[in-house]
């Protein structure tokens, strides 16, 4: 069994990326969404750096994450990646990369329910800001 503390917050976010993503892709399949231009733009109003560095400040105010879970996402942020963010500032991407970086270890720890919980949560959040 590997101890997923010891990855680099780089491997975390590496799965959480695919985890997120297939998450909010099944989201909107699933409340009948089935262009594919349309899936593509949508999704990213969820899994843009920009989108997930506004959620992860909205889960640092609200203190939804633990201890442990904002240490892993410091672990993410902080960690240096050799490739360049791609339509936004390092910081947004930084901020994203510890977002997905959270996402992985919780899914490879097994925390199904902590990970449905928090993207539930997510998925609340952009809804509420496409009303406003």
């Amino acid at each position: 069994m590997t101890d997923y503390k010891q990855l680099s917050g780089l491997t975390l976010a590496y799965v959480g990326d695919a985890i997120y993503e297939t998450y909010i892709r099944d989201f909107l399949v699933r409340s009948g969404q089935t262009r594919p231009n349309k899936l593509h733009h949508m999704a990213t109003r969820y899994v843009s750096a920009k989108a997930q560095a506004d959620l992860i400040r909205q889960m640092e105010a609200e203190e939804l994450l633990t201890e442990e879970e904002m240490a892993i996402y410091r672990r993410g942020r902080n960690a240096k990646s050799y490739t360049s963010a791609k339509n936004t500032d390092i910081m947004t991407y930084r901020m994203s990369t510890g977002f997905e970086a959270v996402m992985g270890y919780l899914h490879l720890l097994e925390e199904k329910d902590r990970v449905e919980e928090l993207i539930t949560w997510c998925i609340k959040k952009v809804g509420e800001t496409d009303e406003g």
